[in-house]
């Protein structure tokens, strides 16, 4: 069951760890027991957004990732679910429709791709070297490595394509009139782009970490009714005797959060703390839906929240809790880059209770 549709079910699904809108089934990024990693945003293409309810490319990246062993696995679990279903709904928990079609980035140990769509048909791009990112637009131009079988007949039976020269696919779908926030989405793209390009060859998780936390560019909101809602930064390494680690804020805005990490092993300890309430009666799966609101609120945020309303209140304290909270994720870095570097040797134990303890922590320096 997804959030607004069934579908089949397969023998088996992996492990998987999301971060995601506590009202729906799908997931905005995670990562699965076989170190893959997928994450997607929202665009608007020259094909019409479906407000019939179909699969949310939140569906689509938690089904990648329960269903894909590798990123080019849970890029071919995607395209087929979509072709198949076909991507549509409200992504938004409010009474007035808020619907997109999705781009996705999909990483392992040894390939990254980039992954658009409109409606039902897509373009992917494997990524060989440097980085890449993504930013509410079509951002594929005649770099193309897979499609959708009929991908360049729709666009010439649409009138899009001439059939002439090389086919670019954001060229192709973009809308020729971008609403406001497309144009946004340009300049968050080109800066995102240009802070990685700063720091080519020497980029760590700090620096992701420093990225995503960029209030310049656009890339970490908290504005006109949009703030930037969970932040993931994973280190994959090539050496399978390695594990991957993951980081997540599990709170709005990371530029006010901590990068707590976690590691995939047996037993681990649940974390309730960051788990948000279910309710019997779930405005978000009654028909009509969202007629009525929920506090989805999990325990770690909101003391964080209740903690932001100190720092806002009293600026000195605020500004010992932020250096105190910046200590607590320093260490969990300096933990995991000592373990990646075969420096030390945490006992399966430890890592089981790893984000659960680091979460503890942090609730700890709230109170």
């Amino acid at each position: 069951q997804c959030t607004y549709l069934e579908i089949e079910q397969v023998e088996r699904t992996h492990a998987v760890v999301l971060s995601r809108p506590a009202w729906l089934w799908g997931a905005e990024m995670g990562a699965n027991e076989h170190g893959v990693c997928v994450g997607n945003e929202g665009v608007w293409t020259r094909e019409p957004v479906g407000e019939d309810e179909a699969l949310l490319g939140m569906d689509l990246v938690r089904l990648g990732l329960e269903r894909g062993s590798s990123a080019r696995e849970a890029l071919e679990v995607i395209t087929a679910l979509l072709e198949r279903y076909g991507q549509g709904g409200s992504c938004k928990e409010e009474p007035v429709p808020f619907v997109y079609h999705n781009t996705f980035l999909l990483a392992d140990r040894t390939e990254a791709w980039v992954l658009e769509t409109a409606g039902q048909y897509w373009a992917a791009q494997q990524i060989r070297e440097g980085s890449r990112n993504i930013s509410n637009q079509l951002s594929i131009g005649g770099e193309i490595t897979a499609e959708h079988a009929e991908l360049r007949q729709r666009a010439r039976s649409q009138g899009w394509w001439s059939g002439d020269g090389e086919f670019s696919f954001a060229e192709v779908f973009s809308l020729p009139h971008q609403p406001a926030r497309m144009e946004a989405a340009k300049a968050r793209y080109r800066a995102g782009k240009e802070l990685l390009q700063q720091h080519a060859g020497h980029i760590t998780a700090e620096t992701f970490m420093a990225i995503l936390r960029d209030k310049d560019s656009g890339i970490c909101v908290d504005s006109e009714g949009f703030r930037t809602a969970g932040s993931m930064v994973s280190v994959l390494p090539r050496d399978p005797a390695l594990p991957c680690v993951h980081f997540f804020t599990a709170t709005p805005d990371p530029s006010r959060s901590v990068f707590k990490p976690f590691v995939f092993v047996a037993n681990i300890k649940p974390v309730p703390q960051v788990r948000s309430p279910t309710f019997h009666d779930d405005p978000a799966k009654q028909i009509p839906r969202f007629q009525s609101t929920v506090d989805r609120r999990h325990e770690l945020y909101r003391r964080h929240l209740a903690a932001l309303e100190l720092m806002e209140r009293d600026q000195e304290q605020g500004q010992k809790l932020l250096q105190t909270l910046r200590d607590l994720e320093k260490q969990g870095l300096e933990g995991m880059n000592a373990l990646l570097g075969g420096m030390v040797a945490h006992p399966q134990e430890e890592l089981a209770d790893l984000f659960f303890d680091c979460v503890e922590a942090e609730m700890k320096f709230y109170t």
